[in-house]
């Protein structure tokens, strides 16, 4: 695999994914949020070296664009997680069920099993509140969610299909709660207008005023979320 060689001591080298395409004109780079793939598609005819020298003109925004990526971290006992916008610190706890009190989350069980059972709290958590934001949207416009869905999405954080079918990322519930309410606003907006349109935001608008604050901390911070890791 050609690698693009570390320029200092503080710089590891970067791996080039090459792949060929049918349908590629021109060569274009991107950087997989999921695991930090370099991936350089290139047409067909086009020779590695033309690819590599592309890719060397680019380094500079290859590793500004891995740098900015979030730290994977492996949530377990002790760990400090975001749960709607509040820091809590894992906790060993009793019973049976995962609480929150005060500062931290209190995780009973297996602690070997603690991160599972945090993120499977948080993704009940989220269900709870994205149904109930989503709901009270949909009935502000005249309209009935027909289904949610949550995924673990890192492309988007919320969809709206032409059913009224809702999907969201559930590491929307780590963020603060107005952050949930706008994406849920958002895309209970798409039921009226299915673009993105002057239409659509004047939707957006009636339903979350001043929703900018919102986009920009998703913009901002929202990226961050999807370094925790909950286990298997």
């Amino acid at each position: 695999m050609p690698v693009l060689p570390s320029q200092s001591p503080d710089q590891g080298a970067v791996e080039i994914t090459l792949k060929r395409s049918a349908r590629a004109r021109r060569f274009s780079l991107r950087v997989s949020r999921l695991d930090g793939r370099v991936t350089l598609s290139m047409p067909l005819r086009a020779r590695e070296a033309e690819a590599m020298a592309f890719a060397r003109a680019q380094e500079g925004w290859i590793r500004q664009t891995l740098a900015a990526m979030p730290v994977v971290a492996g949530v377990g006992i002790g760990s400090v997680v975001p749960v709607e916008g509040r820091l809590l610190r894992l906790e060993p706890g009793a019973g049976r069920a995962v609480r929150i009190v005060g500062d931290a989350l209190l995780v009973p069980g297996d602690p070997a099993l603690a991160g599972v059972r945090a993120g499977a709290f948080l993704k009940a958590l989220a269900r709870e509140r994205l149904v109930a934001a989503s709901d009270r949207y949909a009935a502000l416009i005249g309209r009935k969610v027909a289904r949610l869905t949550l995924r673990d999405t890192r492309s988007r954080w919320g969809s709206c299909a032409q059913d009224g079918a809702l999907m969201y990322s559930w590491r929307l519930v780590m963020a603060p709660p107005s952050v949930l309410d706008y994406v849920a606003a958002h895309e209970v907006a798409h039921m009226v207008e299915m673009n993105h349109s002057d239409r659509f935001w004047a939707v957006v608008e009636r339903l979350y005023p001043r929703w900018q604050v919102q986009r920009k901390w998703l913009h901002n911070e929202g990226q961050a979320l999807h370094g925790y890791r909950f286990g298997a």
